[in-house]
């Protein structure tokens, strides 16, 4: 992006116990050869997940440059969405993709169905909400398949220890597994991040994130209409609703929550916040999410510097979405707009103005589209057989994401070790969910489904 994003860089606009899981060890044999085994040089593709990120993520797989991929399944829970991202693919990349209706799969096994059509070295991209991702990363680890899965990774502390011990498998299998984080692609935020660790605003001392804008996606929700059952309902808007998302404190500001933690080089110890619900009786009714309207969240390092991010989802407020590090010798504009808007720059003092400015990026036209970047870079460190595993970081970017949501809606002080040692696994058991299945949270006799109380749910969120 020059100054903005282009249409191709927002594609997110496309449309337990260690007993149980010991045989993620069984998953980790012979590391996968540096390509794949098809015994071509072509990588197949399968997307599970057919909504904007996945059609927007295989649009950035399927324009890799000299990438030789082939997207040849794609799997959702909506009858309707695996139809229409084969049409809209097929339409824009005619020579990349072999999608016949019988590989256009539906159900909650059909992320199975998908992987299936794929060789061991090939590519699954997995985009639904991230209460599966755990599922369906098993699954990939056990077909010995390359990954790239959008963020959050996880919502909870159980599943954030069990996507860690998963990991440790896909790793001595030598897997290549991208995430979607896409700031730590953005060049000029590389760039910065080196200008940081090498002292040029001196020792970072605290840290400003705002994600602050109307109401957006599925931030708040009606009650369930009728045609749909009360599972397909959450599924389908998901960011209302904990167990599918983390709600939309997780899904909307991970990004700038994690770039900060990559600029300061560390990830915090502990978090208290605040929020409240200030609009949920509207024109349209009264609105049923889980989501606060508004956080405020003080994050804590090891060393005492903060980490403050102010988060708000209402009309007719001021917006403001950006982030900046503040140290010892001046600033820096880490995300000039956006989740990670290029230029980013340096200034000697704190009030930021041109007179005071040290540096500011400069990225390559090709280079400036980090959504694009990093698909480029899984596919160079397939090809080349180079180590790429994103996992780690994108867990814990998750689980700290979730520790300032979690100390917002308990309104306690939070602790890494709390969240990551908790026994609140918000959907324990997603992976044996079918059509007919009981949605993991149930709405009350008014309609209205369990909201997070602080001071009264102390150490739940709901």
């Amino acid at each position: 992006m020059a100054s903005h994003p282009s249409d191709r860089s927002t594609r997110r606009d496309f449309l337990v116990d260690t007993g149980r899981f010991a045989a993620a060890s069984a998953l980790a044999g012979t590391a996968i050869p540096q390509v794949h085994l098809r015994g071509t040089a072509t990588i197949q593709l399968a997307l599970v997940g057919c909504g904007g990120r996945g059609g927007g993520a295989a649009v950035n797989a399927l324009s890799v440059e000299g990438g030789d991929l082939k997207m040849v399944a794609v799997a959702d829970v909506f009858a309707d969405k695996p139809r229409q991202v084969a049409a809209s693919l097929t339409t824009q990349f005619p020579g990349k993709t072999d999608l016949p209706l019988d590989r256009q799969f539906v159900g909650f096994d059909s992320y199975r169905h998908a992987m299936d059509c794929l060789a061991p070295g090939d590519i699954v991209i997995l985009t639904t909400p991230p209460a599966f991702r755990w599922v369906h990363y098993r699954y990939a680890i056990e077909k010995g398949l390359n990954v790239f899965m959008e963020k959050p990774l996880t919502v909870d502390g159980p599943t954030s220890k069990r996507m860690l011990q998963l990991n440790e498998a896909a790793v001595a299998k030598g897997l290549r597994v991208g995430v979607g984080l896409m700031s730590r692609h953005n060049h000029g935020m590389r760039e910065l991040a080196q200008r940081i660790g090498d002292g040029e605003i001196g020792d970072i001392t605290f840290m400003r994130g705002y994600r602050m804008h109307g109401p957006a996606a599925f931030f708040r929700s009606l009650p369930k209409p009728d045609g749909i059952s009360e599972l397909m309902y959450q599924i389908q808007r998901f960011h209302s609703f904990l167990w599918a998302s983390g709600g939309n404190f997780s899904d909307f500001n991970i990004h700038i929550i994690d770039h900060l933690c990559w600029m300061k080089g560390a990830f915090p110890v502990k978090a208290q916040g605040v929020g409240g619900r200030h609009y949920k009786d509207g024109a349209e009714g009264v609105y049923i999410d889980q989501n606060f309207d508004s956080y405020a969240v003080e994050y804590s390092f090891d060393d005492g510097s903060k980490l403050f991010f102010d988060g708000r989802c209402m009309t007719g407020c001021k917006e403001i979405y950006q982030s900046f590090a503040h140290g010892t010798k001046g600033m820096a504009v880490v995300s000039s707009h956006g989740d990670c808007g290029l230029p980013s720059g340096t200034f000697k003092s704190h009030k930021g103005g041109r007179a005071d400015l040290i540096w500011q990026s400069k990225v390559p036209d090709d280079k400036q589209n980090p959504y694009q970047n990093e698909w480029d870079e899984l596919i160079a460190a397939i090809k080349d057989g180079r180590p790429h595993n994103e996992v780690e970081t994108g867990v814990k970017t998750s689980l700290v994401t979730s520790m300032g949501r979690m100390a917002a809606h308990t309104g306690q002080e939070i602790k890494y070790e709390d969240i990551l040692n908790g026994d609140h696994e918000f959907a324990p058991d997603v992976d044996k969910l079918t059509m007919d299945s009981q949605a993991p949270l149930l709405a009350g006799p008014d309609g209205r489904y369990p909201m997070p109380m602080p001071g009264q749910k102390q150490m739940r969120e709901y």
